[in-house]
């Protein structure tokens, strides 16, 4: 395991959470920027768990291909599919272009927050650095 790099990883999906939880504390939160950048996060953090194992990482947004990939190495990964991670497979591009315009809700970013929160504490469980 190149710890450095999964270091990395860490702190760039920090860094996406950091980002969307600040953007949803302002007066009127831009929502689907922040639901992109947790869906970042949360894909950031299963390639670091990827990495962490010596996985070549897929260049795929699709949360559901990057989740069966972690569950492949533990199967206790399978509890992601519990709290619907992959619904935020759809944050990553989708939001992005103004051809399917979506605006999420307040209380859906909040949702996408937790669950990226959720992801962030079950993968640092899963990577001894």
């Amino acid at each position: 395991m190149n710890e450095e790099i999964v270091g990395l990883w860490c702190l760039k999906a920090d860094n996406d959470l950091k980002a969307g939880k600040d953007e949803l504390a302002t007066g009127n939160p831009a929502t689907d920027t922040v639901c992109f950048h947790m869906q970042q996060c949360v894909e950031k953090y299963l390639k670091a768990f990827l990495v962490s194992n010596g996985k070549e990482i897929t260049p795929t947004h699709n949360l559901a291909l990057v989740i069966q990939q972690c569950i492949n190495i533990d199967p206790s990964f399978e509890r992601l599919k519990l709290i619907n991670v992959a619904l935020l497979t759809a944050y990553a591009v989708d939001l992005r272009y103004p051809d399917n315009f979506y605006m999420p809700t307040e209380p859906e970013s909040q949702k996408a927050v937790g669950i990226a929160e959720d992801v962030r504490n079950f993968v640092l469980t899963k990577i001894k650095l």
